[in-house]
């Protein structure tokens, strides 16, 4: 009797024991989930205020501290074949010497080289030879700089009112931001850098006359994509704005943003506005097409992004065909130095060649695969570590892909490699066919002659050209990257043919030589 007692009282310690464990154990799970479920719901504490004019990212980091940590990774150097960033910019002009001749006559036959990440995005437009060797237009900070406060700052000077740093850190102001827009869009790159000095940036510094309210001149950052109010994602580019209005007031069907679609059914007398009337994985997209895009921005007039026809390529070349100077002459980029054609120069299409791809179609933003969600703890962030999703296939594509990342991989560098294998044979038969009207001008052909081969010229350059700018290689819609190649090789070809009678014809048509 005794001995089962002394089991019985071991059942009942063990028992307790172990009651006792699953306490704890659900106890503890509790409270993990409650701190998680607090931690989500206040994923920042707010220690310092951010303004309308706090183009510095660091105090915002202070409220967002995993955002900030993933942005200044920005400036790491690992790269991908085809893009990325690397502390010494390689030279494409040497990798594809091609370029020095589709460009001849423009700055980039001198300086042009890859893409670095953000973070270097102002100080590389500053040390190019295309800004030190070249006048530039102050447009191109449009894109380069956190320049917005600047223009409200010029804006409201041009409407008279007086700019002080609390008038300016009030609000966005859109109507002073597009005044000081159309301000300095026709200004020299100089003289638009020193404004953008005199913009306070909401950190004092003192600089040597004493004044605490000298602004520093910033690359792109956070107040350019984010509310400091309400930390939405929203659009401030002056450039985007019309453009994106533009299109909204075209027939072009752009069945992968629906709130253009909404907006035109509405017969809204107001015009598209992205921050009023899209959504926000929509804006997931608009934030990068601010600037990953094709426009005009030197200083013949204001910056101009062609999208009144739509977003495909010749869309927008036929806006470009339509588009004449203030001054009067139809729109050019550049004179093509070997044979004086004026052409068309491409600037970075991301956004209108992903806007015909699949990727978009389906929904799926820019931010999605170059920005996408990490999670750390309980708190869910999109990474602002922008870079080539080849660099982190995990997170940025095997989200949707249910696929092994070799294969994944495998199946972007056969979409790249074999554009690039299109590109090079779009390059040999654009020098081919500068080579046949070099030598028909030397023969002596007219400009009446010359002219339909000069159309076709500037059709095949802008076609190369789209592609190659274009920093996805490809991938974005690879098949409307093929369309596009495939039709540069056949205007150069067109055009080589042409020449090529010319030069024939003034052979054959010249008086033999007498002889002695």
């Amino acid at each position: 009797m005794a001995i089962t007692d002394h089991i019985r009282f071991r059942w009942l310690v063990l028992l307790t024991l172990l009651v006792a464990v699953t306490s704890f154990g659900v106890v503890a799970l509790l409270v993990s989930i409650i701190e998680r479920k607090q931690e989500a719901r206040t994923p920042t504490v707010k220690i310092v205020d951010v303004t309308e004019i706090s183009t510095d990212p660091e105090p915002w980091g202070l409220n967002h501290p995993l955002q900030y940590e993933t942005y200044l990774r920005t400036a790491d150097s690992e790269r991908t074949d085809y893009g990325g960033s690397n502390a010494l910019p390689p030279s494409k002009l040497k990798q594809y010497p091609w370029l020095k001749r589709l460009f001849a006559g423009y700055a980039f036959s001198v300086d042009y080289r890859e893409a670095r990440g953000h973070a270097f995005m102002l100080h590389d437009q500053e040390v190019t030879k295309r800004v030190t060797d070249f006048q530039q237009a102050g447009a191109c900070l449009h894109c380069h700089a956190s320049i917005i406060p600047t223009y409200r700052r010029i804006g409201l000077e041009e409407q008279g009112v007086e700019a002080t740093p609390e008038r300016l850190a009030e609000s966005f102001d859109q109507e002073a931001v597009q005044a000081g827009f159309k301000a300095v869009s026709r200004m020299n790159y100089e003289d638009v850098f020193a404004e953008l000095l005199k913009t306070p940036d909401g950190i004092p510094t003192a600089d040597d006359k004493g004044d605490p309210h000298m602004g520093h001149a910033h690359p792109v950052s956070c107040v350019d994509c984010h509310d400091p109010s309400t930390m939405q994602i929203r659009v401030t580019r002056p450039g985007f704005l019309e453009g994106i209005a533009k299109l909204a007031e075209s027939d072009d069907p752009v069945p992968h943003l629906p709130s253009i679609a909404q907006w035109r059914k509405s017969n809204s007398k107001t015009p598209y506005n992205p921050n009023v009337d899209a959504s926000r994985q929509e804006m997931r997209s608009f934030v990068c097409g601010q600037c990953h895009v094709e426009y005009y921005c030197a200083n013949k007039m204001t910056l101009t992004f062609p999208w009144g026809n739509g977003l495909k390529m010749e869309d927008l070349e036929q806006e470009w065909d339509e588009t004449e100077f203030p001054e009067g002459g139809k729109f050019f980029d550049y004179v093509h130095k070997e044979t004086g054609t004026k052409v068309y120069k491409a600037q970075h299409p991301e956004f209108e060649l992903w806007s015909q791809g699949i990727h978009a179609r389906a929904g799926v933003s820019c931010s999605d695969c170059h920005m996408p969600f990490e999670k750390q703890g309980a708190t869910k962030f999109s990474s602002h570590w922008v870079r080539s999703p080849m660099l982190n296939i995990n997170r940025a594509c095997q989200t949707c892909h249910n696929v092994p990342e070799k294969e994944l991989l495998a199946r972007v560098d056969g979409i790249q490699a074999r554009t690039m294998s299109q590109v090079d044979r779009a390059a040999a038969a654009m020098t081919d066919m500068l080579d046949a009207i070099v030598a028909a001008q030397k023969a002596g052909a007219t400009e009446e002659q010359l002219k339909p081969i000069r159309d076709l010229q500037r059709k095949a350059m802008w076609r190369l050209d789209f592609v190659a700018s274009e920093n996805s290689k490809g991938f974005h819609a690879d098949q409307e990257a093929m369309r596009i190649l495939g039709e540069s090789i056949d205007y150069s070809r067109q055009a080589q043919g042409l020449a090529f009678k010319l030069g024939t014809a003034a052979k054959t048509s010249s008086p033999p030589e007498e002889s002695n």
